[in-house]
């Protein structure tokens, strides 16, 4: 059993913005999974459906993004996940549009979402990091960029990264990250020579 968090703010008017690439990746996976609908539950949306053999949750924390570890600890002890059986799915300004990297564990890298998550139950679970690029500056000009929506050109390479994220989730859940890793290099590779 495992439980995929994407991580965002809600409100409308989050909607489409860089900080909430978590949510639009879970969407995404509800919709090509045919998970059932999201309902409320855990300070956060739930979803139920199968990947491949497994038993999956899709939860969207509904508690804004410094406070996202509350609904994680509240899913995974309800459902008895255990942090390696963790997947989240977040924002991330050190990687450029266009890019995607995993790890097991590790820092928050000054995501809050994450800080939360590490807090409310340990930092030992799975990551899956989705490029939005950093603004030049910091303070101010950082929450103006994680707030603000994609370009048309970005938009295209962040649809291409959440449609490989959906196509390999599978390998993570399977094989683990490191095996994930690989299939999403080989990906990022081939499309780049195309």
């Amino acid at each position: 059993m495992f439980l995929i968090v994407g991580l965002g703010n809600p409100g409308i008017e989050y909607a489409g913005t860089r900080h909430n690439v978590g949510f639009m990746a879970a969407d995404a996976l509800a919709q090509a999974y045919h998970f059932g609908a999201f309902r409320d539950k855990f300070d956060g949306l739930v979803a139920e459906g199968r990947i491949g053999s497994e038993k999956v949750y899709l939860l969207k924390p509904q508690t804004y993004m410094n406070l996202s570890g509350n609904a994680v600890v509240k899913a995974a002890h309800f459902y008895k996940i255990l942090p390696e059986n963790i997947i989240v799915i977040h924002d991330d300004m050190d990687l450029p549009v266009g890019k995607i990297k995993a790890k097991l564990g590790g820092g928050a890298g000054g995501h809050n979402g994450l800080k939360s998550i590490d807090a409310a139950i340990t930092p030992n679970y799975n990551r899956i990091r989705i490029g939005v690029g950093h603004p030049q500056g910091s303070g101010e000009a950082v929450v103006n960029h994680v707030l603000s929506r994609f370009g048309k050109a970005e938009a295209e390479l962040l649809a291409d990264n959440i449609e490989t994220v959906v196509k390999t989730i599978d390998v993570l859940i399977a094989n683990g990250v490191a095996a994930f890793s690989n299939k999403i290099g080989d990906l990022q590779k081939k499309n780049k020579e195309q």
